[in-house]
């Protein structure tokens, strides 16, 4: 029971260590590949932690605590500092790169506010952190293109909006579906089975920039399922 209990603790650290290894590899190796791997393992840690948690009958306040620490790392300051390092390698020494780390206090006070909702056990109002880091695996590598096709000062612009905006999105009050099913008709699950074949075919397309349109999918998804409900 002691070791039983530790578990999904464990798995969480494992999502700390995902991030940490992500800055680690974007600001010491020059490796946003990795790094991007990197912040796609500490997802599959973030959904297997608390999986682990109910199965085991084991969930506890520290357990969410240590939850949302490890996802404002992971999901939080580690795609900031993607999106940074591919503006800086376009812009050396701009200073309005430095306005994308607006993701990593908003990270934190989205999951601040998760922590005291008690309205989000099966769905989630906001963006969820682990979805605005996907959304950035995608943008990431597109900088480079971005700043060829629309300039500089356009590209940093575009991604300073966008960091607004998806800042603006998870401390919004918008009803957003989970994973977190329970037992319903199939026909009741058609966004979460609509976002897995989007996300699959947009991935096996476009690469990383899929990620991008997967959350993109997703926002409009919840949309639209929230006024069907």
């Amino acid at each position: 029971m002691q070791l039983k209990k530790h578990i999904p603790n464990a798995i969480t650290c494992c999502n700390l260590l995902s991030g940490a290894a992500a800055l680690v590899l974007t600001l010491r190796y020059d490796e946003p590949q990795w790094a991007a791997w990197c912040v796609v393992l500490a997802a599959v840690f973030d959904f297997f932690d608390g999986l682990v948690a109910r199965a085991l009958g084991v969930s506890s306040p520290i357990g969410k605590d240590l939850d949302s620490l490890a996802d404002v790392i992971s999901f939080g300051l580690a795609p900031s500092v993607l999106v940074w390092s591919a503006l800086e390698a376009v812009a050396p020494g701009n200073p309005y790169s430095y306005g994308v780390f607006i993701l990593a206090p908003f990270a934190a006070l989205r999951l601040a506010k998760f922590n005291n909702d008690t309205r989000q056990t099966t769905s989630f109002r906001g963006l969820p952190v682990p979805s605005n880091a996907l959304f950035w695996l995608g943008m990431s590598p597109a900088v480079a293109g971005m700043a060829t096709l629309l300039g500089v000062e356009l590209t940093i612009a575009l991604y300073l909006l966008l960091s607004l905006a998806l800042s603006s999105l998870m401390v919004s009050e918008l009803p957003m579906f989970s994973f977190k099913l329970k037992p319903a008709p199939l026909r009741s699950l058609w966004p979460q089975l609509t976002l897995i074949v989007v996300s699959l075919a947009a991935i096996l397309a476009l690469g990383w920039l899929g990620c991008s349109v997967a959350i993109a999918c997703y926002l409009l998804l919840s949309l639209f399922a929230s006024r069907e409900g």
